[in-house]
Parts: structure tokens; C-alpha cells; sequence
């Protein structure tokens, strides 16, 4: 194995906590082999050390260019989802603090903030390295890391329930929402439950954050009708849907519910719980963002 790919899976993780986005971190990783392929390992003293930083500095780049065009884009902005099954080796890395709630929360940082944040909490790099990579005194990099840090601490979500726990709900989320079960939705709801979707404009989703139980519950029982559903998979162009299947995937260190049409993957649903009831439910439908997910053809069914 080649020095650079020793260390890709770390530095593909470092790039998609950066970014948020899986397609513009495999851009950067890419960019970061060109740029290592031009020099003299023999003078590198520390690869690991000099890679991350590398590729750190072209995430940051990227994501400044990334903020802007998000700005423009078509209802509310997810990150991409990713697989973290055991048995998906490429993302070893990534296995841990990849929450999507937490990185819905990183995209409230600045450009600066979220990279210093990164490095700090998820890979515990030193102040002065830190410093190194976006061009900063170390006294304002512990500040920006402090900033960050507090930032995320007040916004971020607080979870009370093991994945155990979570992985229950998410089946009986998913029986009540197949069975149109509105009963079995409405007693899973928090009374502020909030369902926030993107399709990006290219798939049927709310163009905002639908809140409370009666308006989500509404929207999840409009997918399920035979209108509903022909209009969603109008919008991914999928014209035969015979073999739409679903189940429970790990994504993003925790479980989700996994919908598949047409052989691929048409939409992803995580949800956060607090006490025991969904508090927030993330719906990712936009095809760009969905298309690498490994699983295709039948998804198994909670349950057997």
C-alpha cells in the first residue's frame, strides 16, 4: 500500500466533516494525491501530518467556495448522507462524530470556525498545527476553537436515548408510515416535531421546515398515497416503482430509514429523539446527494 493510501480513509474523513458533502470531499482527497504525487517523500518528515494539512487547507478553500452557492440553493441545505456499516472499510474513519445533526449544526460556523472545530474535537490536532493550516496566530485559533465549540455545544441537539432505543423507534416510525398508521405517528411525535427535508429541487420535498405534529404527520401521509408517491417518483424520474422496498441502514453512526426504487436509493430519513419522541426529522431526497450510498435493489424489511 502507497503512503497516500494509507492514510485516505483519514483524510477522506477529515474533508467530509469539513464540507458536509461526499461528492466535494473526493474532489479533495483527489486534489491532495495530485499535490503529494509532485513531491519527494523522502523530505517529508511526518506524511500523516503533512497530507492533513494539505487537505485541510483545500476543504477550507473549497468549503468558502461551497457557503456561496449554497445560499442559491433550492429549499433547506442537508449534508450528504454516508454509509457507516461495519462492514464498509472506506469509512472507518468516519465513524464516529458524524451525526447529522451535528453537521447540520457546523454549517451555522464560519468557514474558519468549522475547520478549527474539526481538527480540535474530531482529531484532536495540536493549537499550532491548527495555526498552520488557516494562516492564524495560535492565540486566535484557541479563540475560533472556543467560539466554535460554545457555538455547538448551545445549538446541538441532546440525545437521552442509546442506539438501541433509536433503532426501535425508527421501526415503528417506519411501520406507522407504511401502514399510514396516523395514530402510531402522532403518539412517536414530539408536540413541536420538526421535518426538515431537501430535495434540492430535484425531488419532491417541503421548501421549508414543516413544524408541529398535525403538519408533518399531514405531509408524511400525502407520500403515501398513490398520487403522492407517482408525483415523488415523477420528480427522480423513476417511471416503474414495482419493487420500491425499504429498511434500517446505519448512516452517519446511527440507524435511518432507507427507502429504494428502481433499484437505487430515493430517499434517506433520519430522525433525532429526546424523551423517548421524535424531535426532528431530517428527509434527504435530492438524487446528487443519495446516488453514492452503497445498497441497491431490495432493501430488508424491519422485522424480516
Amino acid at each position: 500500500m502507497s503512503t497516500f493510501d494509507e492514510h485516505r480513509s483519514l483524510l477522506t474523513g477529515v474533508a467530509y466533516r469539513i464540507l458536509g458533502s461526499v461528492a466535494d470531499a473526493e474532489d479533495v482527497v483527489q486534489e491532495a494525491w495530485l499535490r503529494w504525487s509532485a513531491v519527494d517523500e523522502a523530505a517529508v518528515a511526518d506524511p500523516r501530518a503533512y497530507l492533513m494539512r494539505v487537505t485541510s487547507r483545500l476543504a477550507l478553500d473549497r468549503l468558502r467556495w461551497a457557503k456561496s452557492r449554497r445560499e442559491s440553493y433550492v429549499g433547506p441545505w442537508l449534508p450528504e448522507p454516508i454509509s457507516t456499516a461495519p462492514d464498509v472499510a472506506e469509512h472507518a474513519e468516519l465513524a464516529d462524530s458524524l451525526e447529522l445533526a451535528l453537521l447540520v449544526v457546523l454549517e451555522t460556523l464560519s468557514p474558519l470556525e468549522r475547520a478549527v472545530f474539526v481538527l480540535r474535537e474530531a482529531f484532536d490536532l495540536p493549537f499550532s498545527e491548527i495555526a498552520e493550516v488557516i494562516g492564524r496566530a495560535e492565540p486566535a485559533t484557541r479563540q475560533l476553537a472556543k467560539r466554535a465549540r460554545d457555538h455547538v455545544q448551545e445549538k446541538r441537539p441532546r440525545f437521552d436515548v442509546d442506539l438501541g432505543e433509536r433503532r426501535r423507534i425508527t421501526e415503528r416510525f417506519i411501520h406507522a408510515s407504511v401502514n399510514g398508521d396516523l395514530g402510531g405517528l402522532i403518539e412517536l411525535f414530539s408536540s413541536d416535531v420538526t421535518l426538515v427535508g431537501d430535495g434540492g429541487g430535484k425531488a419532491r420535498s417541503p421548501l421549508r421546515a414543516l413544524t408541529g405534529a398535525g403538519n408533518v404527520t399531514q405531509f408524511l401521509m400525502s407520500t403515501r398515497t398513490p398520487e403522492g408517491i407517482a408525483k415523488f417518483m415523477a420528480s427522480i424520474g423513476v417511471q416503474d416503482y414495482t419493487d420500491f422496498s425499504y429498511g434500517v441502514q446505519d448512516v452517519n453512526g446511527g440507524p435511518a430509514m432507507v427507502l429504494l426504487a428502481g433499484g437505487r436509493v430515493v430517499t434517506v430519513i433520519s430522525l433525532l429523539v429526546s424523551d423517548g419522541r421524535i424531535d426532528t426529522i431530517y428527509l434527504l431526497a435530492n438524487p446528487d446527494k443519495i446516488a453514492h450510498l452503497p445498497w441497491g435493489g431490495t432493501a430488508a424489511r424491519p422485522g424480516g
